[in-house]
């Protein structure tokens, strides 16, 4: 069963949390975080990606700029920048993008839960990431971006936040993209109980997204353990900043695919091997509602439907039968010659937030083709990794996408 904990956050003053909050620090490279710091010297960006407070030529792996982004949360929480609640606390996080809410507890998970696989995950993992936030974790003295965590709803979770939004809230602003952000405090020892116990009593937590943030996490505390070989497994590096959301609130956006070239072959050719093993039909215009085992392909200036053919997938295997799958081993690798996708450097992934425009778009700046693909569902993620099983690479994209420095967990 889950171990979930309140904790004393070091957060924004309520003055300066629309300035703080920003973007996670994945989502863009380092020319467009300097873009996106820029008149703004509260931007968590600053911290996540200290590079951006150095000359262009700076290292963002170097030590130097892991003690720059240390410093600088260290100044900022001097000159009251940021304060620290005074006793453990749970807390609601409602972000509202497009009409659609959803509405999480941001608390600790814990370290030996992630070990045991009672957080589940369904993600591999590239080591440089995980170096790089473990760096970061680790000169910080704390975890700043919160893991993504689902679960299964539960009625007693569901009342305790529902009784804390009654309050006014203590941050309330527009910031990510146009997404309203909307926080409360959860500090009544009674609805601290019940959501502890909530989770005690839920059997799995599943890994939404942050599979490299949670990994380091990990790693950090490992290294605190063998510094501290006398631990209890009380200490805060024992644990991880979360959000955990219900799975009835989550949306799973598609995650599209663009290849550059079409491995040699001409249009015509290209579509007659694609017509082995899937039924092509013309479309008037971009698909939209995609159903389960049917793709979007944008070639030629002009939008067709790709069915996969039954029998060209295995219905009982959760992995081979997700849409990823199917468009990988029946046309990516066998066609266009793609065979690791997550270091194949003619194939590119659009996160559905960005729109089918955004795939014609590609193709006719120079892209081959563009696939658009059916969102794999919350069931398919938990099922997969509940049979401790990994997706395809860039099968899930999640919007809205948590904001950073809103909540930060000190590991002493």
């Amino acid at each position: 069963m889950a171990v979930v904990r309140p904790f004393r956050a070091v957060r924004p003053a309520p003055d300066k949390a629309a300035q703080v909050a920003s973007l996670p620090y994945d989502v863009m490279n380092t020319a467009e975080a300097r873009e996106y710091v820029k008149g703004n010297p509260y931007s968590f960006m600053r911290i996540d990606r200290a590079e951006v407070n150095l000359p262009e030529s700076a290292d963002p792996y170097a030590q130097s700029t892991y003690e720059t982004a240390a410093n600088l949360l260290t100044e900022q929480r001097r000159a009251g920048v940021y304060i620290k609640d005074d006793k453990p606390c749970f807390y609601v996080y409602k972000q509202v993008m497009d009409s659609r809410a959803q509405i999480g507890v941001v608390g600790c998970a814990s370290v030996d839960d992630y070990l045991s696989n009672v957080v589940k995950k369904h993600e591999l993992t590239l080591a440089k990431k995980e170096d790089d936030r473990c760096n970061h974790v680790d000169f910080l003295d704390a975890n700043t971006g919160p893991i993504f965590l689902t679960y299964q709803a539960r009625p007693e979770i569901d009342a305790a936040v529902a009784r804390a939004m009654e309050k006014a809230p203590v941050y309330d602003f527009v910031g990510g993209n146009n997404v309203q952000q909307t926080c409360w405090i959860i500090d009544g020892d009674a609805d601290i109980a019940v959501i502890g116990k909530a989770f005690a009593e839920t059997p799995a937590l599943y890994i939404a997204d942050g599979h490299h943030r949670a990994a380091s996490a990990v790693r950090v505390a490992r290294k605190r353990r063998c510094q501290n070989p006398d631990y209890t497994g009380s200490e805060e590096f024992n644990f991880f900043l979360c959000v955990l959301f219900p799975d009835n609130q989550l949306k799973i956006l598609d995650y599209n695919r663009v290849v550059m070239d079409l491995n040699g072959l001409t249009e015509a050719a290209f579509e007659k091997k694609i017509s082995e093993k899937f039924d092509l039909r013309p479309l008037d215009g971009a698909p939209h509602d995609l159903p389960k085992h049917a793709f979007g392909m944008f070639l030629g200036g002009k939008w067709q439907k790709l069915i996969a053919r039954a029998g060209t997938y295995d219905t009982e295997d959760v992995v081979a039968s997700l849409d990823v799958s199917i468009l990988q081993q029946n046309l990516l690798t066998p066609i266009l010659g793609i065979g690791d996708p997550r270091t194949d450097k003619r194939i590119d992934f659009v996160g559905g937030i960005r729109g089918l425009g955004e795939l014609e778009k590609r193709v006719r700046e120079g892209a081959a083709v563009a696939f658009a693909m059916c969102p794999t569902s919350i069931s398919e993620l938990m099922s997969i990794a509940n049979a401790g099983l990994i997706m395809p690479p860039k099968s899930t994209w999640f919007e809205p996408k948590l904001l950073s420095g809103l909540f930060i967990h000190d590991l002493k």
